[in-house]
This record gives C-alpha cells, structure tokens and sequence, in this order.
C-alpha cells in the first residue's frame, strides 16, 4: 500500500503543477516558484517570478506577517511578536521590486543573516509578490448625487519563508478522523497536534484496504509553531465511490522531494 500512496503522491503532485490556474497578479499572470522557502544552514536560495501574461508588469516585494488558526487559514498580523520582528530583521532579498515583459521569468535573490546569539528556532515571514497598476488617467462622471469612480483591484501572491537555527525537533500525531460534510460534499476529518519548535509540512492520505490509490488526499498541509493542533477536511478522490465506514490507514508524510517519510499515521475506524 506505501508503494502505491507514493506513486499517486507523484501523480497527484504533478497533476496540480500541470492544472493549477495562474495566480493573478493585477495587469499580469505571475506564477512564483517554489511557493514555499526554507532556509537554514547560512545557504540562500532564489525565488522565479515568471510574468505569463501578454503585458508588461511590474511588481512590488514586501515581508508580511501571518499567523495559522486552528482551522489552517492565515490571519494578516499589524503587531509582530519577537519571534516575527526578529525574521523580519534577518531575511534579506532582491531586488524588491521588478517589472517584467510578457512570458519573461526573474529570479528574486534571499538569504537569513541571523544576528550574533539569537537563540536556535523557527522563525517565518511571508513574501508578498502585488502588482502595481498602471498609471490611468482618473475615470469618473458626474451624477446628480455626486462622482463615480472606478477603481482598479490589486491582487498579490505570498508565500511563506521559513529560517531554522539549531537542532529542533517536532512530533506530530493524527486523532478523531471521521467522515464530515464539508458544503455540499463528503470528506475526512483529521484532527493533527503537533509539538516542538518547528512546524510541519507534507501530504495527507487515507488508505483503505482493497484501493490501490488513498481514498482520500490532500497535499500541501502545514501546521506552523504558534499551532498545536489543526483540523484538516481531506477531500475523497473524485472516482472513489465505495463505503466511506470501516477500516483505514491515515498517513501525514514529508513531500517526495524530501524523502516522503511519515511524520505520524495512525490505524483507525472510519463511522
């Protein structure tokens, strides 16, 4: 059953590289690679922007803060705490801002420069890549109550970067995994504490005895350090239409680009 969990992991991972729509990014497509960083051992990396749109736009980068609920979203922060401030103070990027012909990739340099004695831990900012409109002249007409405006959106994409110090380690555990509704469809609750210093990332699946591929599936599941438990909703496999009740595996693993290990997985009941 692990073979085949890992064969559909790669599938599923490619399949979402292939089908994912383009992330919007004001007058042009911006798709940004890889959408999450880590950095750790003093080595820095590099982030492509790639405009995949037919006008030329620029871009602005800027270092947000975010924290996770328990339920995984991700709340804006205006009063970083001393662990936000202090990777804001160390993550180091550019140029921080571009502007890109069409179907034109560029490549954003970033690194961590941890001061003298800041103690070993997880620390996270998240990158905020926003189009900057085009100057317009000023649309606007008169009506008998006064002027309308039109006003153009800015979309943005974040993605978090994540500088470790140390030795740290993280234990993780999977409860309560049960069938709910989740709007108008069926999917597997899982219920996941984690511990440690650091936090947690890979694919969830749930395995069931007699289906070469996991009835249930979702990558990309995070649970960050000011989080001790999420619950996670697992959507079934779209051609999947045997019994949800009895018998399953629910696996959390590392992603295949590092290594797939589990970081915990848990035999249970489904009702």
């Amino acid at each position: 059953m692990t073979h085949h969990f890992r064969r559909f992991a790669l599938a599923a991972t490619a399949m979402v590289a292939l089908a994912a729509p383009a992330a919007k990014a004001g007058v042009g497509d911006l798709l940004v690679a890889p959408t999450r960083v880590i950095l750790e051992g003093g080595r820095g990396t590099e982030i492509l922007l790639n405009n995949i749109g037919d006008e030329e736009a620029t871009y602005r980068i800027t270092a947000e803060f975010r924290r996770m609920g328990e339920d995984g979203s991700l709340q804006d922060v205006e009063l970083p705490n001393e662990l936000e401030s202090a990777a804001r103070d160390m993550v180091v990027f550019a140029p921080r801002r571009i502007t890109l012909p069409p179907k034109q990739p560029q490549a954003i340099r970033i690194a961590a420069r941890a001061p003298a004695g800041l103690a070993d831990g997880e620390y996270r900012v998240h990158l905020l890549f926003r189009a900057i409109p085009k100057p317009r002249a000023v649309e606007a007409e008169t009506k008998s109550e006064g002027l309308s405006f039109r006003l153009t959106p800015v979309y943005g994409v974040t993605i978090p970067v994540i500088v470790r110090l140390g030795r740290l380690d993280v234990e993780a555990a999977i409860a309560d995994v049960r069938v709910a509704d989740y709007g108008v469809q069926k999917v597997v609750a899982v219920d996941i504490t984690r511990a440690g210093q650091r936090s947690t990332f890979g694919t969830l699946a749930v395995l069931k005895a007699g289906e070469e591929e996991p009835i249930a599936f979702l990558n990309g599941v995070a649970i960050y350090p000011e989080v001790g438990q999420r619950t996670v909703n697992v959507p079934l496999r779209a051609d999947y239409a045997g019994a949800l009740d009895g018998p399953v595996t629910v696996e959390y693993r590392l992603p295949q680009a590092e290594g797939g290990g589990i970081i915990a997985s848990t035999q249970t009941t489904l009702r």
